[in-house]
């Protein structure tokens, strides 16, 4: 794993853990580019986040902090923001490039996918900054563009046989959700989009943990071994690339964040490939994380409105949310968490591909 002499997991080290993860995966399935595609992307990636973070330094792309955040979080204001162009630009060509020489419409449903959110993300990062505080769409207007844009989604996949009610959990075992199928899909969407927006709160945590959900479903997706899906898991480590590459300068401490222009896309490709590719079973449990970050901020809104109707005072059970905070409070260090956060995504992946081989 090239673990460090501390002991630590660090950005570098997880690099090449997934490399040689993939090397491994490359031999197995007999398909260099498995390999080839994680590296030519991580390189990418790393080339432009490393100029292009001039670029934004320049157009004063900079970050707000909101007052109710962390107090030690204020040193980061100012920070360059909107990284997740150095992300999201490359994939949104490679799936252009991808769709001219297959053609396919599920590629096509990846883009429109993708580009939406990735617009959508953009606008509310620029609003935030031209209007110098950390909000910049409404929550209620971004969730009306989140749904309209998954509904689309949903409604173009499903008049072209992408949406399978069939739930696969082993080649042996599956589940039928009849026409429960629709309301899942639009959970995956917006849920694992907003999720990954919510883990966007310290130095490396999204981009790190999304290099690794990329790594674990394209695994996923190789292991089907069913050949019109293999492009998806190609795709995937794409991403994954990608993601790692931008996690250069995007680890603590941070020179440049994603922003919701690439924490909302990168939830919405995940959840669309999910879909065109009916991974849902392993995809609930290598993002793991994500859906942690986003239950603790719905369980803490809960029982603090309950706690208000019957105490006439809110309580809460952590000290913040999204869960990361609540251990920042608690005084460990931010590297650390996100260290470990890294580390039990690992072994979500681990467990998920487990899962997937021998149920």
């Amino acid at each position: 794993m090239m673990i460090g002499k501390n002991k630590s997991l660090t950005s570098r080290s997880l690099f090449f853990l997934i490399l040689i993860s993939l090397i491994v995966n490359s031999y197995i399935f007999n398909n260099l580019l498995i390999a080839y595609t994680f590296l030519i992307f991580s390189l990418i990636s790393s080339v432009i986040t490393k100029y292009g973070l001039k670029r934004i330094k320049q157009l004063n792309l900079l970050q707000n902090i909101r007052d109710e955040g962390p107090s030690l979080h204020f040193y980061k204001k100012n920070t360059p923001t909107m990284g997740g162009i150095f992300i999201i630009s490359p994939f949104l060509l490679l799936l252009l490039i991808v769709n001219g020489n297959f053609d396919s419409i599920g590629i096509s449903l990846l883009f429109f996918c993708t580009i939406s959110f990735f617009i959508l993300g953009f606008l509310d990062d620029y609003l935030s900054i031209r209007n110098k505080n950390n909000t910049g769409l409404k929550s209620n207007e971004k969730f009306i563009l989140q749904a309209l844009i998954s509904v689309l989604f949903i409604i173009f996949a499903s008049q072209n046989n992408y949406i399978n009610p069939l739930i696969t959990i082993s080649d042996s075992f599956s589940i039928n959700t009849k026409i429960i199928i629709f309301p899942i899909c639009f959970l995956t969407l917006v849920g694992l989009s907003n999720a990954v927006n919510l883990t966007d709160g310290l130095d490396g945590l999204a981009s790190g943990c999304s290099s690794i959900v990329f790594w674990g479903l394209g695994t996923e997706i190789f292991i089907k071994s069913q050949k019109e899906l293999i492009i998806y898991g190609l795709i995937c480590y794409a991403m994954s690339g990608l993601c790692i590459g931008f996690l250069k300068y995007n680890k603590y401490p941070a020179k440049i964040f994603m922003g919701d222009t690439g924490s909302l896309t990168i939830g919405a490709a995940l959840g669309s490939i999910s879909i065109l590719t009916n991974s849902f079973f392993t995809l609930f449990i290598i993002s793991g994380i994500f859906i942690i970050e986003a239950l603790s901020v719905i369980i803490q809104v809960g029982f603090f409105k309950i706690t208000k109707k019957i105490f006439k005072q809110g309580k809460r059970i952590f000290l913040m949310t999204p869960i990361h905070h609540h251990f920042e409070l608690k005084g460990i260090k931010e590297e650390k968490i996100v260290e470990n956060f890294w580390k039990v995504n690992i072994l979500l992946v681990v467990l998920g591909i487990v899962l997937k081989i021998y149920l």
